[in-house]
This record gives C-alpha cells, structure tokens and sequence, in this order.
C-alpha cells in the first residue's frame, strides 16, 4: 500500500500567495479546523497560511487510484471555491517574500509557538517549502528496517529527479533544490532533529526509538516538551508508527498530480529490486544527496539512467504509462533545470508560474 501527500501553495489571480488557508476551510468545511474529508481528498492546514495539503481519502496499491483520488478533489476544490484561487506545485513559490505569509495561529498553536520560540518560523526553510510526501507501508519489524534502509540509499536520486525550487523571492539562486537547503538549516540550533537530513542506517527497528530520545532530550532542555512526537523528526526519511508506514520527505512538490504518482511508481519500483549497486555509507550518501541539491539530475546521469532502467524491468503496465515520465526528466533535466531553461530564455517569471498553475489545474507536466 502507498499514501501521499501534496503541499500546494494558494494564490491569487497574479499568481500572488494568499495566507488564507483557515478562511478557505472554514469556507469549504463549515468551520476551522486542522482537516476535513472532502469527497475523494482529505484537506489539510500546513503551517503556512498560504500553503493547503491534498491527500487520498485512502491509500492504494495501485497508483493511478491514488491518481484519480487526488485530481478528482482538486477539480472539485476548483469548483467548490469558484475558481478564485490559484493552485501550485514546485518545492518553494519562487516569488514569495516572507512578509506575504504567517503561520497558522488556530488549533495547536501550542506547538507552532514553541517551534517559533525554538527555531525562530519567519526563515524559508519554514515558511516557503512544500513537499511532496510519499508514504509506504510496512508489515513487520524486519520489513520496516529493510525499506527504511533501501530508501535511505535513494534518497539523493530522488533529490536529483524532483527538485523544482531553482528561483527564490525572484532570484535564481544556482541551486536546483533550495527547499532543502533552507529546510536542513531551519532547526540548527537542534542539530540532532534533522541533521544532515539522512537518517542513520538502523540494524533493529527500536534503534529508531533512540534516535527520537535524543531529539526530545534536546528539545525538553529546551522547554519545548510538546514538540517530543514522533513527526518532530525531520530527516528525510522517518517512520510514522502511528500510521504503520515509512515517510519519504524529500522530494519537492512537483507541477502536477501525474508528475507526483511518476516519483511514487520510481519509489514503487526500486523497492522490488534486491542488490541495487547504491552506496550505503552515510558519507557517500550524503555528499551525493548534496551533489543533488546543487546540481539536479547533471552530475548523477549514468546512476539515474540504471536505475531508471532496473526500475522499469519490474514495473508493471499501470507504472509503466508513469515511468516515461521519470525517464524523460532524467533526459532533459529535472523540474527546476526546465525552469531555468525557460526563464533564461525568457525571462518571465510570470509566464512559467502561469505555465506551473496550468500544469496542476489540467494535470499537465512541463517540458
């Protein structure tokens, strides 16, 4: 079974955020409240007002199902709301400036003011990222630590074909993915919480119960007891008991929901594969999720074009009609390296955010 999760930030005609995301509930659900179920979808506050989260009603083996959940809701949020807002993807809103936003101020708030006193929220790695969350279930203890450890190994490959935050507050910064380079900054006063946001290799599922010890003796010398829950890690992979499944939270919001369900079939694929010829070492791993975070898919061609390649050996038809879409971002560029492509050619910012909303809306990709 798999689950995701779609961060979408919410704009005005002028593609401009709007921190509306409590009026936009309240307007749909009848009242304010951290989540609501919405036909096919549930909705969701995220920390940012301007930022609202789309997840399937329920998880699925099969990804077009999951597809379907999500674009069914998203029209119907469209029509729901008479089409006043606009919807989009990608890791960061490239033209956000941090005055533009706040953090939700309802229920829990709690927890997003001691967050705020700990780690100060008013930073980009905070308050612009939106990610695109992939869940996966597991059935034993052993089943757990085999796929936390494999997908900590393809970690810096998913960096490499879903980064889409090339541009920041209308500035291109030369980094293909600056969501997790603000993101793996924001609780640094912490450094045991997200680190260097790959998550050490476990031999027993309890040694993920000490990691978190760790994270909350930090946090209650801190005074910040509330936040010692098992969702205050941060690394880029984490394992949600409560909900029996292993998070992936590294990837950027890409620009639609097909470009989503193309990373998840990738995920899907690579976790039949026994004896993938991926470094282990916590080291590698890191120097080439940086690699990544810099570079795209550049510097990582001959790695993804192997994967790619074993990935589609097991795939099945359904994933398959998914894959060419992974297949044609490791050829022409990820997200981010077709943004740069178009706006060093043009210059208009505008015009791809357009582009961008259009994808989402029609459930279109870019190239």
């Amino acid at each position: 079974m798999i689950g995701t999760e779609h961060e979408y930030s919410i704009n005005n005609h002028d593609l401009k955020a709007m921190p509306v995301s409590d009026l936009i509930i309240k307007e749909i659900s009848g009242k304010i409240q951290n989540e609501f179920s919405f036909g096919t979808v549930g909705i969701s506050k995220e920390l940012q007002k301007h930022v609202i989260e789309f997840k399937p009603i329920s998880p699925s083996e099969s990804i077009s199902n999951l597809e379907n959940q999500i674009f069914s809701g998203l029209k119907s949020f469209y029509e729901r709301t008479n089409n006043q807002y606009k919807l989009l993807g990608l890791g960061m809103n490239p033209i956000l400036n941090l005055s533009e936003t706040s953090f939700w101020n309802h229920d829990e708030r709690e927890v997003f003011d001691t967050y705020d006193r700990v780690f100060n929220l008013r930073q980009h790695g905070w308050m612009n990222i939106q990610a695109l969350q992939v869940n996966i279930e597991y059935s034993t203890e052993e089943d757990l630590v085999k796929k936390h450890n494999k997908l900590r190994t393809l970690l810096p490959y998913l960096v490499a074909v879903t980064a889409s935050s090339p541009i920041v507050e209308g500035k291109v910064t030369g980094y293909m993915d600056n969501r997790l380079l603000y993101y793996k900054q924001n609780q640094k006063e912490i450094p045991e919480i997200c680190g260097n946001l790959i998550p050490e290799k476990l031999e027993k599922s309890s040694d993920y119960e000490k990691l978190l010890e760790k994270m909350y003796v930090e946090l209650r010398k801190k005074d910040a007891e509330v936040l010692c829950e098992e969702w205050v890690n941060s690394r880029a992979l984490i394992i949600r008991r409560e909900r029996k499944c292993v998070e992936i939270k590294i990837m950027d919001e890409q620009e639609s929901i097909y470009a989503d369900m193309a990373v998840s079939a990738f995920i899907n694929c690579l976790l039949r594969i026994n004896g993938l010829k991926v470094a282990e070492d916590d080291e590698t791993i890191i120097e080439l999720t940086n690699i990544a975070i810099k570079s795209g898919t550049k510097k990582l061609k001959a790695e993804l074009e192997s994967l790619y390649k074993k990935a589609f050996s097991v795939a099945t038809n359904e994933e398959k009609a998914y894959l060419i879409h992974i297949q044609n971002r490791i050829q022409n560029g990820n997200l981010s390296e077709v943004i740069l492509k178009k706006y060093n050619s043009e210059k208009d910012i505008s015009k791809i955010l357009n582009e961008a909303e259009i994808c989402l809306r029609e459930n279109k990709t870019m190239f």
